[in-house]
Parts: structure tokens; sequence; C-alpha cells
């Protein structure tokens, strides 16, 4: 079956490059499941780097560039693989922006992007594993990892003075992850975890989690999970039991659908989420207006990864993942000049013509070690039944 795959994405490669007018993007998102609430603003915000190339009309000498919609359901492997090879095998597409959760990005790189050498960068991956999964220098996500994020969720509990918690996490790679990851980093503060305990997506019923998670105790209950999932769940469960009443949130549950379900009942709560106060983010918000919400989790993330993509090809000349893909971390790094949101054309140009560009897009991309973001977040708290920034670190 790889063999097979190998030969059709490679056919469909050499098609596309003869014919110099059109390469087709795969964007394969969780538009159902348990983040299918925020997918929609970061498909919409990668189809707007691609709009915004097509309307300049210069890549590769006036490459047209597709957009090509799968469905990876966030926890389905199999569904997952299955639309990643459709991507690859009916629609010949030339990289992947995508996935979103960590244990179907995983099952795509592995069965589908390595074995068929094509090039993925995930706006949202976010499990430390990913750091060191063997990708042919395939892989790269403008997320960055949660070894970065339980580091930070540490920092700011324990500066709200918060010494001991709870961990209820959704059970995959990136909740096992992203809790082993807090824990580590808040017992080396001092603070205590008194239980870490997964939780299951898509049951009708938590009372037995939230009681295992209330019988422990702890100042706080971290929860580590999806906003469509089980982690609402758990915080409905905990709030009608009066098991906690304060909540600190990963960015799996940071979203406007947080507000909606619960407004006031989460004030006091608090939460991080990849984010960044940079002249690029600010550009990026302007530029979309009311065409979507900008400001959604990992919507510029997908604008930046899906803008990496075109520039590298450029870099390279070629549309031909094995090719540009040793050209994307030279595009998103300095030396070069900055590049924001708004500056693909311009950035184009440059590359065009021999020269070199640093790629600072919507989130201040700065690709380190195996091709991750650096990672920049938002820390965020709950006053009067709205989200408020409190600021980026």
């Amino acid at each position: 079956m790889k063999k097979l795959l190998m030969a059709t994405a490679a056919t469909a490669l050499m098609a596309g490059a003869a014919s110099a007018a059109e390469v087709k993007m795969g964007i394969i998102l969780g538009f159902t499941g348990p983040l299918e609430s925020i997918t929609p603003d970061m498909a919409a915000a990668a189809e707007f780097a691609i709009a915004e190339v097509n309307a300049a009309g210069t890549l590769l000498n006036g490459t047209t560039v597709t957009p090509v919609r799968a469905d990876s359901t966030c926890i389905d492997a199999g569904a997952a693989t299955a639309a990643a090879e459709r991507l690859v095998t009916s629609d010949g597409i030339a990289g992947i922006m995508g996935a979103d959760c960590s244990g179907v990005t995983t099952a795509i790189l592995s069965n589908v992007a390595v074995p068929n050498g094509v090039v993925m960068i995930s706006p949202s991956a976010t499990s430390p594993a990913l750091s060191t999964i063997e990708d042919n220098g395939l892989f790269f996500r403008t997320a960055p990892s949660d070894a970065r994020q339980g580091q930070v969720m540490s920092d700011i509990l324990m500066e709200e003075g918060v010494k001991s918690v709870a961990v209820t996490y959704t059970n995959n790679d990136y909740g096992k992850g992203l809790a082993d990851s807090f824990e580590k980093a808040f017992k080396a503060a001092g603070g205590t975890v008194t239980i870490s305990a997964a939780h299951e997506d898509g049951k009708a019923d938590y009372s037995a989690e939230v009681g295992a998670l209330a019988a422990a105790g702890g100042d706080r209950l971290v929860v580590a999970g999806y906003v469509d999932g089980g982690g609402s769940g758990i915080v409905r469960g905990a709030l009608d039991s009066g098991a906690f009443d304060t909540f600190h949130f990963v960015d799996g549950m940071v979203s406007d659908t947080l507000t909606e379900k619960f407004k006031g009942e989460l004030d006091g709560s608090m939460g991080q989420v990849p984010g960044s106060d940079s002249p690029g983010a600010a550009s990026f918000e302007k530029m979309v207006g009311d065409k979507f919400n900008a400001t959604g989790p990992f919507a510029k993330e997908s604008y930046d990864a899906a803008a990496l993509i075109m520039l590298a090809m450029q870099a390279a000349g070629s549309t031909d993942p094995q090719v540009y893909k040793d050209k994307v971390m030279d595009v998103a790094n300095a030396p070069g000049e900055q590049i924001f949101p708004g500056e693909l054309a311009k950035a184009i140009e440059i590359l065009s013509k021999g020269g070199d560009i640093d790629y600072v897009g919507a989130t201040a991309v700065e690709l380190i070690g195996p091709g991750e973001s650096a990672g920049n977040y938002r820390e965020i708290t709950f006053k009067d039944g709205k989200e408020v920034t409190v600021k980026f670190r």
C-alpha cells in the first residue's frame, strides 16, 4: 500500500511541476470532534494566506495554490490516516497544513507523510513526543511544544500562590504529554499534584471522574482537555457538585466556546494559549477584520503554517516536498528581511531575486531544534463572564 501511495504521489508531483499552473495544499483539521468549534477559524486563516498568495499571482511564475480540506476528527487515528491518504492519492497535494491534534498528527506523519515524502506543518499539535519523532525532515509546527506550556502553566499557578492542584487530562498523546510536562515543572517549583487522572472524551456523565478529583482535593483543578469534549464535561460536573469552583485551562480549552458555555461560572479561573503581542499579530487581526475570528485559538498559527509552505516552495523553486522541505527553516528564521502578514507578495519577490527573508508572520515565528516554534503564550483570566488577557509570556 505504501509503495502504491508513493508512486501515485510522485506522479502527481511531476505532473504539477510540468504544468507549473497549480499546486494543491491539504488542510487537514478536526472539522468534527472535540475541537470542531475552533477548526473553522484555523482553516479560514490558512486559506487566507493562500488567497493572499494567489492574489499576487507571482508564486513560482504564476502557480496557483488550491486548498483541499480533509477531516482529521482530532481523535480517530484511522479516519485521519485515511483522509490524509485520499489527499495524497486522489488530490495529489504537495504539502499539508495540519494536522491539529497530536495523536492524529503522529498517525498521519508516520503512516502517510513520511512514506510519501510530504511536508507537514501543524499549527496546533503540541505533544512533546513530536520533537523527537522520526520525520525525515518533513515535519514542522508553528505552535510550541507542550514541554514549554507545562512550564508556563507552572509559572502562572505558582505566581498566583496556588500550591496544590488536581489534574484531569484527555486520554491521548496530547493530554498525557501535557499533564506529565506540567507535573514535572510544578513539582520542581515546590507544588503538589494531588491526582493526575485521565478522562475519555464523548461520555454523557463524568460524575465518577469528578468524584475522584474531589476526593484528592487541591486548590484548583487543572483541565488538560478539549472544549468540545470531556474537558467541558468535567468542568460542568465539578461546578454542579461543588467539587471545584476555580480552574486552570490549557490551550485545548481556551476559546469563545468556553465562555459561552460557562459565562460567569468561570470567574477567577485562569489559563494560557499560544499567542503573541507582536506587530504581526495586530496587523493580521486588522487584515482579517470580520471575515473570521482572527483572535481564535491557533488561527494565527494556521496562517503562518500555510505561508511557510508556500514561501519554502518559492525559495526552493519547486513544489516537490523533497526539495522545498530544506527551505522551511531558512525562510522562517534570520537572516533576511522581516516579513509580516500581508507581505507575502513582497516575500515572494525577494526570494525570486535570490534574496533572504525572515518570516515573522502573525505569531513571531522562530523555528528551533527539530523545526518547532520557540513559543509565546497569552495568559488569560476570567472576569465578569469574559475572557481577559493578563499578559504575554
